[in-house]
C-alpha cells in the first residue's frame, strides 16, 4: 500500500526564495498546459502529450518571455506538465463514468493568490543526506522535523506551502503493514452531531466541536482582518494570524480523528458505518455543523486503516432504515422525527435508544453483506 508520510520543514529565507521561484514557475508551466489545450480544441487541432511538454517547457525556456525558466530545477516543470496532463485525464474518465465517486469538473488555471502552493519531485530531484536533512535540487538541503522515521524509501516528495506559511514535505512511500492480532470483537457505528459516534457496544464518542469552541476567536480575529486597509502590511500580518487560527482548528481535528479510528480499529476486528452523503447533508442548514464533525474525514481513516493491519470496513446502503427498524425483533415502525430520541418498538415493548438501537442494525446489516459467501446483497428485515 502506498501511503504519504508528512513532516514539517524549516527552509532558511534563501531556500523560501528559492522554493517560492519554483512554486511560481510550475504555475506557469501548469497554466500554459491549459491554455496550449484549449487553444488547440478550439483550432480542431490533436497534439500529443510530447508535444505539449516540448512547447511549454524546452521551447520556453529559449524563448525571452519565458526565459527564466530555466532558473529552477526541471523535474519541477515536467512534474507540473504531468499535473496538468492527469487533470484533464480524470475530467474525461469522469465524464465517461470511468472514474468512480463524485464528477470532477474541468481543470481550472492555478493562481498565485490560491491558498496552497505546491511542487512534486522524484527521484532525481531530491535526496535524503546523512546529516538528515532534504536535499531539493537548486533549493539546497532542508532541515526537517522527523516525527516517526520513514517505513521504506521514498519514491517522490511533494513541497507544500500553506496558508499561514508553514513548509512540509510530504513523501509517498510503500508499506508493507504487518496485520494487527485478530481480535473477537465487531462494531456498528451511528455518526451524529450531537454525540459524534455511538457504538453497538453502548459505548458512545462526545462531539469534540472544534470549529464552535473555537468560534469567539476566529470571529474577533475575523473583525480585525475586516478593519484593516486592503493591500497595508497590517492587514497582511492579520490575514496570517485568521489562517492560523483555522489551521489550528484543522490541526486538532485531524489529530482527534487519527486517535479515535486508530483506537476502534485496535479494537474490532470488523467494523461497519453507514454510507452517508454528506456533502448534500452539507447543504442543509446544519452545514457548520456537518463540516465541524468531519464525518468523511474520519470514515476515510476507518477505511485505510483497516486495510494496512487487516481489519474489515464495511459501509451499509445510505437508504437502509436503521432508525426505523427495532434491532430486538426486526419490525419496521416507520420513519422517526430528528427530536424524538428514544421510542417504544409496538410488537415487543422493548424501550430504544435511537443512535444506539440504529448502530446495531448497521452492525448487523454489515455483518450480514460481509458474511454473505456470494457476494450478493442480503435482504434484512426492513
Amino acid at each position: 500500500m502506498q501511503l504519504r508520510y508528512r513532516y514539517r520543514v524549516y527552509p532558511t529565507p534563501e531556500q523560501q526564495n528559492a522554493l517560492a521561484q519554483s512554486f511560481g514557475c510550475a504555475r506557469v508551466v501548469f497554466n500554459d498546459c491549459l491554455r496550449l489545450r484549449q487553444d488547440s480544441h478550439r483550432a480542431g487541432v490533436k497534439i500529443s502529450d510530447t508535444e505539449i511538454q516540448r512547447r511549454v517547457i524546452t521551447l520556453a525556456k529559449k524563448s525571452p518571455e519565458r526565459s527564466w525558466l530555466a532558473e529552477v530545477a526541471s523535474v519541477v516543470l515536467v512534474q507540473a506538465c504531468g499535473d496538468a496532463r492527469r487533470a484533464y485525464r480524470n475530467w474525461f474518465d469522469s465524464l465517461s463514468g470511468k472514474r468512480k465517486g463524485r464528477r470532477v469538473g474541468p481543470p481550472r488555471f492555478r493562481s498565485r493568490r490560491d491558498s496552497l502552493q505546491s511542487i512534486r519531485l522524484t527521484r532525481n530531484g531530491f535526496s535524503i543526506r546523512a546529516n538528515r536533512r532534504l536535499y531539493l535540487a537548486k533549493v539546497g538541503e532542508l532541515a526537517v522535523r522527523w516525527s516517526r522515521e520513514l517505513p521504506s524509501d521514498p519514491s517522490s516528495v511533494t513541497i507544500i506551502r500553506d496558508s499561514t506559511g508553514r513548509y512540509f514535505a510530504s513523501f509517498v512511500v510503500d508499506t508493507n503493514d504487518v496485520p494487527m492480532p485478530p481480535s473477537d470483537s465487531e462494531v456498528g457505528i451511528d455518526l451524529g452531531l450531537e454525540t459524534f459516534a455511538v457504538l453497538s457496544d453502548g459505548r458512545t464518542i462526545s462531539s469534540p466541536r472544534f470549529l464552535r469552541r473555537a468560534a469567539r476567536r476566529l470571529r474577533v480575529a475575523q473583525q480585525r482582518l475586516s478593519r484593516k486597509r486592503v493591500g497595508s502590511q497590517n492587514r497582511h500580518k492579520q490575514r496570517i494570524r485568521v489562517a492560523k487560527a483555522h489551521a489550528a482548528v484543522a490541526d486538532a481535528r485531524r489529530d482527534w480523528a487519527h486517535k479515535q479510528s486508530t483506537a476502534i480499529i485496535r479494537e474490532n476486528q470488523a467494523v461497519f458505518v453507514e454510507d452517508l452523503c454528506v456533502s448534500g447533508m452539507a447543504r442543509t442548514r446544519l452545514a457548520k455543523s456537518i463540516h465541524d464533525a468531519g464525518w468523511s474525514m474520519f470514515v476515510n481513516m476507518l477505511e485505510y486503516k483497516a486495510a494496512r493491519y487487516g481489519r474489515v470496513f464495511g459501509k451499509v446502503e445510505r437508504f437502509y432504515p436503521s432508525s426505523q427498524i427495532c434491532s430486538g425483533c426486526g419490525v419496521r415502525s416507520g420513519r422517526k422525527h430528528l427530536s424524538l430520541r428514544k421510542w417504544t418498538c409496538s410488537a415487543c415493548h422493548a424501550v430504544h435508544d435511537r443512535d444506539h438501537n440504529a448502530a446495531k442494525n448497521i452492525h448487523a446489516a454489515g455483518r450480514a453483506e460481509w458474511q454473505n459467501a456470494c457476494g450478493e446483497s442480503v435482504s434484512l428485515t426492513a
